[in-house]
Parts: structure tokens; sequence; C-alpha cells
């Protein structure tokens, strides 16, 4: 059951999921080091790609150790979002693209963007069924969620959408843009659309906190693999709980697997190697620390280490500091799971998507709503 991109086999059926600011080359290298799978960029908006600005051209940059460069797109035009994956494709700069279609976030869905897209059905078509020509033998997959609303679900008709165009797998959010990260994700949605699209391959995404949950996941839905996203927040060792357990699950084991979670110690040697790598990335120390501040909380979630010490490694300025800080730490400190498994990363409550006038009054798109989306690649970061 391994998932098949193209030419491409992923053996660990694992998708770490894009998160802005969060999966650079960096946190995808600290990712891998821990479990198999496969690590997608940052989003990357299409028209920045194209028009080739300094950070977009960083952003899809992968180290030589990424064997399988995977890289996701986010656009509004079809012709832009073809020409984004042109450049990538003849240049060589990656293995497989993923479009979003999932992104609940106001600034993007006021503009018709994200998780508002599929609503306008011919244009999500359109953009799909280019982004996979341009591609030509380079895999296009989707990820999206349940729609913008109980009242406005799209996934069926953008799954049969996107399969129809040739992608070679759909992911789903088992959430709705109004539910944000809030409640339970929705699996039975999942499993309505794995029943829906026995023909291409589908994966589930939305409250995977261990491999446990994953397993859980596949047999409750039948999807061909998971997508994990804030659960690996402060957590990469999560890669090796999920390959483990899936791998065990996928060789006909029902037997729970073991996981040896990490100590203290460990934790603080997980967070000085995403720190080096960091740096290696930007290219900067002192960019690299202030990045990392907003990981702090995530590794030391549920360790007995006290608010001075995490706001002393918020403000270290140097690997210098940080190492000198970390080893006042009391390394034999066990896992403490009660307090460290479960909801971390974004949550808020159930609130109303952010859409354009009258977005919703029809699926087709209209000559303002056209209008409005040419400036809805230009107030979103990824490039």
């Amino acid at each position: 059951m391994a998932l098949q991109y193209g030419k491409h086999t992923i053996e660990v059926p694992v998708v770490l999921a894009p998160m802005a600011g969060i999966t650079n080359t960096a946190f995808r290298r600290l990712c891998r080091e821990h479990g198999g799978g496969l690590f997608v960029s940052e989003m990357i908006t299409s028209r920045a790609l194209v028009e080739r600005t300094p950070e977009s051209m960083r952003l899809i940059k992968h180290h030589p150790s990424e064997q399988l460069r995977s890289i996701q797109l986010y656009g509004v035009d079809p012709k832009t979002i073809a020409n984004a994956v042109t450049m990538l494709v003849s240049e060589d700069r990656a293995d497989h693209i993923d479009l979003n279609f999932g992104c609940p976030v106001p600034k993007v869905t006021r503009k018709g963007g994200g998780a508002a897209l599929p609503w306008k059905a011919e244009l999500f078509s359109a953009i799909v069924q280019s982004a996979v020509r341009a591609a030509g033998e380079v895999p296009v997959t989707v990820k999206m969620r349940k729609g913008i609303d109980s009242d406005h679900l799209t996934y069926i008709d953008a799954g049969k959408a996107a399969r129809d165009a040739g992608v070679a797998a759909v992911a789903l959010h088992g959430r709705t843009a109004e539910e944000y990260y809030s409640g339970q994700a929705d699996w039975d949605a999942i499993a309505r659309l794995r029943e829906a699209l026995p023909d291409v391959q589908v994966l589930g995404n939305g409250d995977i906190w261990t491999g446990a949950d994953a397993v859980r996941m596949m047999k409750q839905t039948g999807v061909d693999g998971v997508v994990v996203g804030r659960g690996c927040l402060g957590r990469p060792w999560l890669f090796g709980d999920l390959e483990r357990s899936i791998m065990s699950y996928l060789s006909g084991s029902d037997a729970p697997v073991e996981t040896a979670m990490p100590s203290l110690g460990e934790v603080a040697d997980a967070f000085y190697r995403h720190a080096e790598l960091l740096t290696e990335f930007f290219e900067d120390e002192g960019r690299a620390c202030r990045d990392i501040r907003k990981h702090v909380a995530w590794y030391f979630k549920g360790y007995p280490v006290g608010g001075e010490f995490r706001a002393a490694l918020a403000l270290a300025n140097n690997l210098e500091e940080i190492a000198r800080l970390l080893a006042t730490v009391d390394r034999t400190v066990g896992y403490p799971a009660e307090d460290v498994e479960g909801p971390r990363g974004r949550m808020g409550g159930v609130k109303s998507c952010s859409l354009p006038e009258n977005w919703l009054d029809s699926r087709e798109l209209s000559d303002v709503h056209r209008s409005q989306l040419e400036l809805a690649e230009l107030s979103v970061s990824g490039g």
C-alpha cells in the first residue's frame, strides 16, 4: 500500500502537510531524520514564482538529501498556475506538485482563494487541468477541505473533478473552512470521499497526533495514506511513530506498536538540531534563532522546564546561547504523555468564513468575482 506518485514510490504513506513558516527545508530535513514519507514545502504563490521574487526562489530550494522534491502551489488563475508549473518542470526544480485548495485563513478566502475556491466548480477544474497538463510526467496532487460550511460542501464534486483532470492523489482535511481547526475532524467525510473515488489515491488529514491515530484513520476510512500537520509541531519524532505503526498495520499485524518517546534530553537535542538546520537554511544564525522562537512552546509543552527557561530560550540570539540554556535541563525527565498528546498549534472556534460579496449566490464565476480574484495572490505570503 505504498503511495505511487507518477514514477515515485513512497513506501511510508505519510505526507507532511505544508505549513506556512514551518515546513521549510530545515524542518523537512529534521522530520525526515526521524521517519519516512513525503515532505512538502511551504505554500508558494504561483504569481510570485512566475515573477521570480527572491523569497519564492528561496522557498523552492531543496537540500541535496531531499530526493523527492515536493512543492505546494497556491493560485487562483489557470494560466498563472500553468506558467508556474511549467517553470518548475522545465527547470527541473520539482518531482511532485501539490495544489492548495484548503487554506481557511480569512485574508485568503475573502478574495475567493484557498478553501473558498472549489465552490466555483468550473474555475477549480480549469486550475487543476492546467496544472496537470503543464506538469507532464511530474505528478500533481490536490489538498482541500470539505467545503465552505455545512451548507456549501464541495469535496465530492471537487474530488471527482480532480480525478478526471488526472491528479495522482486527493487529500481531504475533514473540516470546512468555517470550522477552521476547531472541534473534531470529520473522518466519515474522508471515508465518503474514499468510497466516491475508488480509482484514485485518497489521503486523510485531521486530528492525527500519534501513530495509533493514523492506523485508526486508515482502518475507519480506507484511505491510502495520511497527511499530518499540527501533530508534528515541536514533535519531529512523530514520523518515526507513524512509520512504525503504519508499516506494522500494513504488514497485517494488529499488535500495538511500542514507541520509545523522547526524554527531555532528547527533546533538547531535537530543538538544537532544528536550530542548526535553520541556520544552514537561512545562512544567518541570528535569523535562525529568531525563527525558532515560535517552536519553543511546542517542543517543551508538558515538560517541567518553567516559564523563565522558555522565555530565555525564545530570546536567544545565537546557537551558543541556545546550547548553554539547553544544558541546564534535566535530561533524565521522561515523556509526559498525557500533557503532550493531542491538539497543538492553531485551534480557534467556528467562525463565519470571510468571502467575496455574493460569492455563494452561484457556483459560476462572475466578472466581478474574476476581477477580485486577480488580487487574491497579492496579500498572501509564500513568496
